[in-house]
């Protein structure tokens, strides 16, 4: 099985560090659900507090399919839009349009 790994970054302004990191404790269930049927496994995010860079990496099959199926879940839209006002440099997207994919150059099975 093909499995694609994806790291991410994105920045989360200082102000809302702590309830971003609140919200992430308790994510809703059907989001969750949703993120597994959509292909979107092993997923983790990993803040720096000193300057807010979040890091985000998980396993798919196929990113532009779990993209494109997160996209049509109502959960999701409810999810990012809450989500938006959580990180600086979005120019207009929705944090899961908007991270920078970071390329990957090292892995060791």
């Amino acid at each position: 099985i093909r499995v694609e790994r994806v790291c991410f970054r994105l920045k989360v302004k200082k102000s809302t560090m702590d309830e971003y990191v609140r919200r992430h404790a308790s994510v809703w269930p059907d989001m969750l659900a949703a993120l597994t049927e959509t292909g979107w496994y092993n997923y983790s995010l990993f803040l720096d507090r000193s300057d807010g860079t979040l890091i985000g990496y998980f396993e798919t099959p196929d990113l532009e399919k779990a993209k494109a199926g997160m996209q049509l879940k109502e959960v999701n839209t409810r999810w990012q839009n809450e989500m938006k006002d959580f990180f600086e440099e979005l120019d207009g997207l929705a944090p899961d349009e908007g991270f920078l994919k970071l390329e990957q150059v090292f892995y060791l099975k």
